[in-house]
C-alpha cells in the first residue's frame, strides 16, 4: 500500500443493500463501461451468481470402517471452514500479551476470519543487517495456524520501507540482498507461510523519491518486469509450492499493462493482487465490478489484498504520509459503513474470479492515518460492519448443520457452500472439502475416535 509508514505500529444479501452506493445509477441508456454493469449488481444477479460460483450440489457416500455403506443412518454433515478467503491484516496480533484488549482482538479475528496477513516490510523486519524479527512473526504465525487461519506474508519487495543500511549499498548489491532476502524468509517460513505478496507497487516504484530510493533505483536499473521476474523467480525457487501474488493499488490501464508484460515474460504469478482503500469515497457495485472484470481476463485468480471503507467523514485531501488524531468514527459512518461492507464484499463474493478478500485495519485502534477503519471500535467492540461480515460470512454464506438419513447405498444429497466440513454418526466421524461448485460426488469412511 503507496504512502503507508506506519502499517508495522498498527501492531445476505438483503434485498436493500445493493441499491444504496451512489443513489440513481445513471441513465437508463448508460455511455460508461461502469454503467453498463448496472444489470451485472442488481440483488438478484448478485445472488444467482453466489449460489453458481460459491456453492456444489453434493451426493455423499458414507461408509463404515470396513469401507462398506452405512445405510438408513443418521448423519450430521457441518460445515467447519470457508474455501473462499477472508481476511484482514494481523499485525496487532500479539500472542504474549495477555492483556483483555489483545485478548479480545484475538478473539474477534478469530471468530470471523480465516485468513491473515503478516508483516514483512524489510525496514522493520530487519533493521539491522542480519538482525530481523523472525521470531515475533513466527509466534504470529502459529497463533494463526492453531486457530485454522491461513497465513500471507506481505510485501518481500517494495520501495516504501526498506532497511536504513541499504542506502550506502550499489544496485547491484542491493539486487543480491533483495533475493537473497527473499530466499531467505519464504524458504523459513515454509509451512507456516506459503503465501506471498511478492512485489508491492510496481507500477510507481521507479518514481518514488525521485528515483534516489534503493529499490527504486534497483527498479530503475532492471526495470520493472526483470525485477518482478527475478524476485518471484527467488520465491518460487525458495518454496515451490507457494502463492505468489503481485500487488498493487493501481487499477489503471498501468497496471493491466504490466501485469501483461509479466505474463508475457513467463513471470509465475499465481494471482493478481488489488488495493481497494476507500478512504475518500466508496467504489460503489458497479466500479468494483468493472475492476474485477478488466482484471480477471488474464485467467488469474484476484485477490483484494487490502480494503478500506472508513466509518467517519470523508476528506477531499489527506496527506498520505501523516496522520489524523480527530479522525473519529461516528454512528452515522458506523451505518454507512456497514451497508457499503455488505454490498462490497457481495459483488466481490459473487465474481468467479475473485479467491480473497482481506480487510486492512481490523480495529480503530493506531490504524494507518488515523482513520476509522477497523471493523471494531478501539476498545475492540465491533462496529455494525462486524456484525454485518459476520452475519454474511457465519450465516447466509454458511451451510447449516445438515442433519440426514443416508439411502440404501448409503447416500445423502445437499447443496453445501464450498469449504471445509464433517460428517458424524453412530460409527464415527471423517472430514471432506467441496473445492469446486456444480456437482460433486463425495465418499467418506466413518472412523471412531477411538479411547
Amino acid at each position: 500500500m503507496v504512502r503507508r509508514l506506519a502499517c508495522w505500529r498498527v501492531m445476505v444479501v438483503a434485498s436493500s443493500v445493493l441499491v444504496l452506493a451512489g443513489g440513481a445509477r445513471g441513465a437508463s441508456r448508460p455511455t460508461t463501461r461502469e454503467g453498463r454493469y448496472k444489470m451485472e449488481v442488481t440483488t438478484q444477479a448478485v445472488n444467482q451468481r453466489i449460489q453458481k460460483h460459491r456453492t456444489a450440489e453434493v451426493t455423499l457416500t458414507v461408509t463404515d470402517a470396513a469401507g462398506k455403506p452405512v445405510t438408513g443412518a443418521a448423519v450430521t454433515v457441518q460445515q467447519v471452514r470457508h474455501r473462499f478467503l477472508f481476511g484482514c491484516n494481523a499485525f496487532a496480533i500479539d500472542p504474549n500479551d495477555d492483556s483483555e484488549l489483545q485478548k479480545a482482538y484475538r478473539q474477534r479475528f478469530a471468530d470471523l476470519l480465516n485468513f491473515a496477513t503478516l508483516p514483512f516490510y524489510w525496514g522493520m523486519y530487519e533493521p539491522v543487517e542480519g538482525t530481523t524479527v523472525a521470531d515475533r512473526v513466527q509466534k504470529m504465525a502459529q497463533w494463526c495456524a492453531g486457530n485454522g487461519i491461513r497465513t500471507k506474508g506481505h510485501p518481500l519487495c517494495w520501495h516504501t520501507v526498506v532497511p536504513g543500511w541499504l542506502k550506502d549499498k550499489s544496485p547491484e548489491e542491493v539486487q543480491t540482498l533483495q533475493l537473497g532476502r527473499i530466499t531467505r524468509d519464504v524458504k523459513g517460513f515454509t509451512g507456516l507461510i506459503d503465501t506471498w505478496d511478492v512485489v508491492n507497487e510496481a507500477v510507481m516504484m521507479p518514481d518514488f523519491e525521485k528515483g534516489a530510493n534503493a529499490i527504486s533505483q534497483l527498479c530503475i536499473k532492471l526495470g520493472r518486469v526483470e525485477l518482478i521476474k527475478q524476485t518471484f523467480a527467488a520465491a518460487g525457487t525458495a518454496n515451490p509450492k507457494a502463492t505468489l501474488i503481485l500487488n498493487d493499488y493501481e487499477t489503471s490501464p498501468k497496471y493491466e499493462k504490466l501485469i501483461a508484460d509479466c505474463l508475457e515474460a513467463g513471470v509465475k504469478i499465481d494471482a493478481v493482487g488489488i488495493q481497494s482503500h476507500q478512504h475518500m469515497g466508496y467504489w460503489g457495485p458497479e466500479r468494483t465490478w468493472d475492476v474485477c472484470e478488466r482484471f480477471s481476463k488474464f485467467g488469474k485468480p484476484l485477490n483484494f489484498t487490502e480494503t478500506t471503507l472508513i466509518s467517519g467523514e470523508r476528506r477531499k485531501d489527506i496527506n498520505w504520509h501523516g496522520r489524523y488524531d480527530d479522525w473519529k468514527t461516528t454512528p452515522e459512518g458506523e451505518k454507512l459503513q456497514a451497508q457499503q461492507v455488505a454490498e462490497f464484499y457481495s459483488v466481490l463474493f459473487s465474481h468467479p474470479a475473485v479467491e480473497a478478500v482481506t480487510w486492512w485495519d481490523f480495529s480503530d485502534r493506531r490504524a494507518w492515518l488515523g482513520a476509522p477503519a477497523g471493523l471494531v471500535r478501539a476498545d475492540m467492540s465491533p462496529k455494525p460492519a462486524y456484525e454485518a461480515l459476520m452475519k454474511l460470512i457465519k450465516t447466509d454464506w454458511w451451510t447449516p448443520p445438515q442433519k440426514l438419513t443416508t439411502d440404501a447405498a448409503g447416500r445423502v444429497r445437499f447443496r453445501g457452500f464450498l469449504g471445509r466440513y464433517s460428517v458424524q454418526g453412530d460409527g464415527g466421524r471423517a472430514d471432506f472439502s467441496l473445492d469446486k461448485a456444480g456437482s460433486a460426488e463425495v465418499t467418506v469412511q466413518l472412523k471412531s475416535a477411538g479411547p
